[in-house]
């Protein structure tokens, strides 16, 4: 049986991407923007890395991700109080705007990607694809 997984996961995530893109870029954040509002609105005042390992970054992804969207006034960072040396982000009034906008693309989103499956597809679609965050934890740990 050939499936194709690994070209259609790929292709597949790009449509997504650039789709999802287009929709958050006019609610007037980017997609990786709205995933940090998203951290945040759960754990306000988190910590960089913290945030960094919840969207699976790496340092210098999160370094910029945090610079662009706290130019844009959706975040505030601040130095932590028993460590100057690393930072706490947290939303501000336009980032908890852009959230509800973000919340409101997604939900449509949502809904078109799981139309024509069944509750129990969802299930199994779910579990694929976590099964595969936990396959490939990570590109900097053990290769083989």
């Amino acid at each position: 049986m050939n499936h194709r997984l690994v070209y259609l996961l790929n292709v597949g995530q790009r449509r997504l991407h650039r789709w999802s893109q287009a929709r958050t870029a006019a609610g007037g954040v980017t997609a990786a923007q709205a995933g940090l509002l998203f951290f945040l609105a759960k754990n306000d005042g988190a910590l960089t890395n913290e945030a960094a390992a919840a969207l699976d970054l790496k340092a210098p992804g999160m370094s910029g991700l945090v610079d662009r969207t706290e130019r844009a006034g959706l975040i505030e960072r601040h130095a932590d109080e028993f460590d100057r040396r690393a930072s706490r982000l947290w939303l501000t009034a336009d980032g908890r705007a852009a959230l509800k906008r973000s919340k409101a693309v997604l939900a449509d989103l949502n809904t078109l990607l799981i139309d024509g499956f069944t509750a129990s597809e969802i299930e199994v679609v779910v579990r694929w694809l976590t099964s595969l965050q936990e396959k490939f934890s990570s590109i900097d740990e053990n290769p083989n």
